[in-house]
């Protein structure tokens, strides 16, 4: 079964401690946390405060998406507020190896996130060193966008080159992920979904999550 990963940026603010109980007794596996600073990306979310916030309402794994620019000064006050897995993006770091090796000092699980337009051979020299990859299947800054075609490609790409190094390396998609493309997405070889407005916008989001989980 995929890892579902519902992301909070399309929740409800107003009632974030209901939202996170209703994830909690949903079949989600981790809380998705996108964490954006008005500068790498056109929008403002949220930060290390509201994380610690989620972090006191739920036990399960919170995996924290940094798109920001120098993600690297911010990293431990991400794993203080409770990150479990950190993602940065490889465009936003140009000494990565650093990035990654900081991650796992802290103690979190390491991932490299990558726009649309960057190809997946940009990670071949750092693949053996992070736990995951999240492919940006919209371009980041704003949720409800729609899947990038494009993106099954990468998937598969990524996938061959994950496999002939027999690696154990995750696979995310984060954006435009539905009830009627996740099969597809799957096949193509990725691991977990981000799910936001799919899950946030619907009468049951348990009911869609549950569906997620089994598609």
């Amino acid at each position: 079964m995929p890892i579902i990963a519902p992301s909070l940026l399309a929740s409800n603010f107003l009632n974030l401690e209901a939202e996170c109980k209703m994830l909690n007794e949903s079949e989600a596996d981790w809380f998705h946390l996108d964490v954006m600073d008005g500068h790498f990306v056109p929008n403002i979310s949220f930060g290390p405060m509201v994380i610690g916030f989620i972090r006191k309402a739920t036990g399960k794994i919170c995996d924290v998406h940094l798109m920001i620019e120098n993600p690297g000064l911010y990293a431990e006050a991400f794993k203080k507020a409770g990150a479990d897995i950190l993602s940065v993006h490889i465009e936003a770091c140009p000494h990565l190896h650093r990035n990654i090796q900081q991650i796992k000092s802290l103690g979190m699980q390491a991932s490299v996130a990558v726009n649309p337009h960057t190809p997946v051979e940009a990670l071949k020299d750092i693949l053996a060193d992070i736990d995951m990859v999240c492919l940006m299947s919209v371009n980041p800054g704003f949720g409800g966008q729609s899947f990038i075609p494009h993106t099954l490609t990468k998937i598969k790409q990524l996938r061959e080159m994950i496999d002939e190094r027999s690696l154990k390396v995750k696979i995310e998609i984060d954006g435009g992920v539905t009830l009627d493309n996740a099969r597809t997405i799957l096949n193509a070889g990725a691991d977990v979904l981000v799910a936001g407005n799919t899950v946030f916008s619907t009468a049951d989001p348990k009911a869609t999550i549950a569906a997620l989980k089994r598609i």
